[in-house]
């Protein structure tokens, strides 16, 4: 009987547990239920996602399994999905052509296939804890690279919010003052806007034709300048709660906004890009200026302040500065008295500590100037 058990074990996959026989109540004795197949389960396992995800992001989750995952693992038994399948699954991907595509066409970017395969450890992940597999086989992650962006200078913002004051013009100022989503923009309403105390405050977004909750999840408040508060009493309406809207106060589609934010930079010579570069040119514009990154995440309601570190390479003045204050002269009373690690990370009063605190006077002493464009 061992040497027949340890047979069977030996021709197992890995991961594959041996079938064993289940009690019942009643005393008798029944086989384990069968694994069942990628494409068996993946219904019950998005029924799960769509409760604590939203609407859009569940749109794109759903194409990616329906157009990638089940054609490709979706015969196969969860516990068949093997580190070897996995490693075939992820060179597939990299030589499949992209379904998103308006011109010519285009390999899934890496992003893309490092996207595909989260979706697919979830999904293990999930057959693990409803006891269908032993254990999420290991999974080697495509290497991502650092993302690009683009950002309007400080010469070209000014060139592209030049001319005639209309509702476009305000609401691609808006868009380049406060870093908002076009979604945000969209379901920005009059109740959130306070001209008095001077801020917005983010609290839906409208995106793929339904209002929900900023990407983030959670609200978040923006100051505003004094010529953007001039803007917003000049775009005031009575069409409806919405800021931005058609004649009828019904909300704005995403497809009209291109050709007039299209039409505005060709009138101001400048090349084409979509409005999430409004908001890249809001954060740059602050980062250049030496505001703090911690700031900007805030402004921008990332989630994670690894989000903004994507900006940390226009600040090369703050940090050279930074190092600069090395070469001054040592404070009073020697080396004893320099203060310890735990000193510095203290909070002082105003509940900033000591190393924020001296970042932030080296920004005060060499701010940026707007005539030290930085272009992409």
């Amino acid at each position: 009987m061992e040497a027949a058990h340890v047979a069977r074990t030996r021709t197992l996959l890995p991961g594959q547990e041996e079938a064993t026989q289940q009690t019942t109540a009643g005393g008798t004795s029944e086989p384990a239920k069968p694994v069942p197949t990628v494409k068996e389960f993946v219904p019950e396992y998005l029924d799960a996602c769509r409760i604590n995800l939203k609407r859009s992001t569940m749109i794109t989750k759903e194409c990616d399994f329906r157009t990638h995952i089940l054609p490709m693992l979706g015969h196969l038994r969860l516990d068949e999905v093997t580190y070897t399948v996995l490693e075939r699954f992820k060179k597939d991907l990299t030589e499949k052509q992209s379904a998103n595509t308006k011109h010519k066409p285009r390999l899934l970017s890496a992003k893309s296939v490092h996207n595909l395969q989260l979706h697919v450890s979830h999904m293990l992940a999930a057959a693990k804890k409803h006891g269908l597999i032993a254990a999420v086989p290991e999974m080697d992650w495509i290497k991502v690279p650092d993302p690009d962006f683009d950002f309007l200078t400080f010469a070209e913002t000014d060139r592209l919010i030049a001319g005639p004051r209309d509702e476009w013009r305000m609401m691609i100022f808006l868009a380049l003052r406060t870093g908002m989503r076009r979604g945000e923009l969209l379901g920005l309403r009059w109740e959130d806007v306070d001209l008095s105390i001077g801020r917005i405050h983010v609290r839906q977004s409208y995106v793929r034709e339904e209002f929900g909750t900023p990407k983030s999840g959670k609200p978040r408040l923006i100051p505003l300048g004094d010529d953007v508060i001039e803007a917003l009493r000049f775009q005031r309406h009575d069409r409806g709660p919405l800021v931005f809207c058609d004649y009828h106060g019904k909300p704005l589609t995403p497809s009209l906004l291109m050709s007039p934010l299209k039409r505005a930079l060709k009138r101001a010579g400048l090349r084409h890009v979509g409005w999430h570069v409004l908001r890249h040119t809001f954060a740059s514009h602050l980062v250049m200026r030496g505001v703090a990154l911690k700031v900007v995440q805030e402004l921008l309601g990332h989630s994670s302040i690894e989000t903004t570190m994507i900006y940390a390479h226009l600040m090369p003045e703050i940090v050279r500065d930074g190092v600069r204050t090395l070469d001054r002269p040592p404070p009073p009373g020697g080396p004893n008295a320099a203060p310890t690690s735990a000193q510095n990370s203290r909070p002082n009063s105003a509940g900033v500590s000591s190393s924020s605190a001296i970042l932030v006077e080296v920004a005060k002493d060499c701010p940026i100037s707007p005539e030290n464009d930085v272009t992409n």
